[in-house]
């Protein structure tokens, strides 16, 4: 549980994944944006699409998520805070690259 709580996330339970009783360190949108850095990021990225649009899309729809639920105006899933982190967590990465070639030429 320090790792997560490292990274800065907020471990709520209600917001967090269980395997056997066991809370996972992340919550839910925490762990889709893992994921997203470390795994559907750099995949997608070799296979060179990279769109800055989408990415920016992809960001824009998890503050929207947090946004809604932050405000009660519409509370969220663990599945839908996991989807939004995927996305979000491709977009970051995806935009670093884009950001750094950017620099380079």
């Amino acid at each position: 549980m320090k790792i997560g709580k490292n990274l800065g996330c907020h471990q709520k339970s209600c917001r967090s994944f269980f395997y056997k009783n066991y809370q996972f360190p992340l919550c839910a949108r925490c762990t889709g944006i893992v994921i997203g850095e470390l795994l559907i990021g750099p995949i997608v990225i070799m296979f060179g699409f990279n769109n800055i649009y989408l990415n920016l899309a992809l960001l824009l729809l998890m503050a929207i998520d947090g946004l809604l639920q932050y405000y009660h105006i519409l509370e969220s899933n663990n599945i839908r805070r996991l989807l939004t982190g995927l996305g979000a967590g491709y977009a970051m990465t995806s935009t670093l690259v884009w950001f750094i070639k950017w620099i380079i030429k």
